[in-house]
């Protein structure tokens, strides 16, 4: 009982700092290889290039490995997944849940990735209304 405590916090731990990092530490790891491979001071495509490639393979990367982490969540606590079936493949006659084995609500890991999201977005929306150096017309008319 307590190895299995000890590994739904270790897989909660990890799921929480790969939410983080799809949202910090890839953008900055991205832009960081692209500052590197433009060589100057000044911005160039290949630059731009870079960091939307680097950009792109490491969010994949991020996002396969927050799947395989719910899979293994699933596993260990005795989530059976049905195999995915096309909706016109099943019978008419079928009620809507047939097929779907997945609990109501969602299990602890995607409960992290929901609330990493909100915190974002909280974040992003409290930078800019109150930290960007051009805010939103509608807080310049409040503050002025």
């Amino acid at each position: 009982m307590v190895a299995l405590t000890v590994k739904r916090a270790t897989l909660a731990t990890v799921t929480a700092l790969v939410t983080v990092n799809v949202w910090t530490g890839c953008p900055l790891l991205a832009l960081w290889v692209g500052s590197h491979a433009g060589g100057g001071h000044e911005l160039s495509m290949g630059a731009v290039v870079v960091v939307l490639f680097v950009l792109g393979l490491l969010e994949s990367a991020m996002v396969l490995v927050l799947a395989w982490l719910t899979n293994v969540y699933d596993e260990m606590i005795g989530l059976q997944r049905a195999e995915p079936q096309a909706t016109w493949i099943r019978r008419l006659c079928a009620p809507e849940s047939a097929g779907l084995n997945r609990r109501l609500g969602i299990s602890s890991l995607e409960g992290i990735v929901v609330i990493n999201v909100y915190v974002a977005v909280i974040t992003l929306i409290v930078w800019y209304l109150l930290f960007a150096s051009h805010p939103a017309p509608l807080v310049c008319a409040i503050d002025c």
